[in-house]
């Protein structure tokens, strides 16, 4: 096979990027395109320190720092992407990666990390946290978004077959464009983040500082409990926020940015990670259990599916039902009040998620299309 990878944006190794570095691992003969790639010299092992074709938003002005400002051109940008001397296309999308254009004899997968939040069922959420809900710049967002909506609905149909990386995803995938999805779960770290039974007297929660992840909840939650420590890491634009509610309250303590070694360190220690996010899988909660840690999360979304919960045979956390104060003030009450969750059980939880599994899981499943797909245009 001769395999195209394509991904919105090379900027930083974060989720998605972890993915990308994973379908590469399974197939490293694969040629990379992407809208934009400034991943530094020295910092482009996940890749393979490959070459990347980019399209024409690489070379728009301040790209690098505001390339979702190019929304707009974004799905133009896409379609100039020449990828039709492949025999298969893998688009790593949660934006417009999968609107590359296909031919009849290309094979085209996508791995959907998540259709266009901001443009279905999340806008209004994405509007009021951007403070853009009324005016004209409202106005020139929606028309835009629903320009994205119609141009990412139609696209749908050039993909072959999709896979989502949770159970949650799927029926994101079936809502937005009416098609099934398998569900191949993404790959964790799970060697980094070692097991330790011996745990300290501090809650922590870890995340970018942005509204949807919830993180200012977390804070005023433990600031109406002064006898419970939190622990906060991550940087963003909610960090003044943070701040404020760390100066009133002395059980809170911020710690702003901090390296790898030090953040393992920190969940092997802590007696619970308090997650507070809809998220659509999720990778922390699972880093949490692989050093056995056990999770207190908002049950809605990817939670659901990498967090056990207290019914379950071998439960690994505890859910609460609203992202408000007053419920994760009562799954904290519901944790401490448990005596089930081990951190061998939350360990075990985890390697459900390892590199290794997703490696094998992806090979076979894009062999197995291929060799159908093959099978059919004989």
């Amino acid at each position: 096979m001769k395999i195209a990878l394509v991904h919105e944006w090379l900027i930083n190794y974060a989720g998605s990027e972890r993915v990308v570095e994973q379908i590469l691992n399974c197939f490293p003969q694969a040629d990379l395109f992407s809208l934009i790639d400034f991943i530094p010299v020295g910092q482009r092992d996940f890749i393979q320190n490959k070459t990347v074709t980019t399209s024409f938003i690489q070379r728009m002005p301040f790209a690098k720092t505001k390339h979702r400002h190019y929304l707009p051109l974004m799905p133009l940008a896409v379609e100039q992407l020449d990828v039709s001397s492949y025999d298969v296309v893998i688009s790593s999308s949660h934006a417009v990666a999968k609107g590359i254009l296909t031919g009849p004899n290309q094979l085209h997968i996508c791995y959907c990390h998540s259709p266009i939040r901001y443009a279905w069922d999340m806008q209004h959420q994405y509007l009021r946290e951007a403070g853009i809900t009324h005016g004209l710049k409202s106005w020139l967002t929606r028309y835009i978004l629903h320009k994205i909506r119609l141009w990412d609905y139609r696209t749908a149909n050039g993909v072959d077959y999709f896979v989502a990386n949770s159970k949650f995803i799927a029926r994101r995938i079936f809502k937005v464009y009416r098609r099934e999805a398998s569900v191949i779960y993404p790959n964790v770290d799970v060697d980094k983040f070692t097991l330790q039974t011996e745990k300290q007297d501090y809650y922590l929660t870890a995340s970018r500082l942005v509204p949807y992840k919830k993180i200012v909840l977390i804070a005023e939650a433990f600031a109406s409990m002064p006898d419970k420590k939190l622990k906060i890491v991550g940087t963003g634009p909610d960090q003044k926020k943070i701040a404020d509610l760390v100066a009133t309250a002395a059980n809170i303590e911020y710690l702003g940015f901090v390296e790898d070694a030090e953040l393992v360190n920190l969940m092997q220690n802590a007696k619970a990670f308090v997650f507070a996010a809809e998220e659509d899988f999720g990778i922390i909660p699972v880093e949490a259990q692989a050093c056995g840690t056990p999770v207190i999360a908002y049950g809605r979304g990817g939670s659901l599916e990498t967090v056990h919960g207290l019914t379950s045979e071998s439960p690994t956390g505890v859910f609460f039902a609203k992202q408000s104060v007053a419920a994760v003030i009562a799954g904290v009450t519901q944790f401490e009040a448990q005596t089930v969750i081990t951190s061998e059980n939350c360990r075990q939880n985890a390697l459900r998620f390892s590199a290794s599994r997703f490696r094998t899981e992806f090979t076979q499943f894009v062999e197995q299309k291929y060799q159908e797909f093959c099978e059919r245009k004989s």
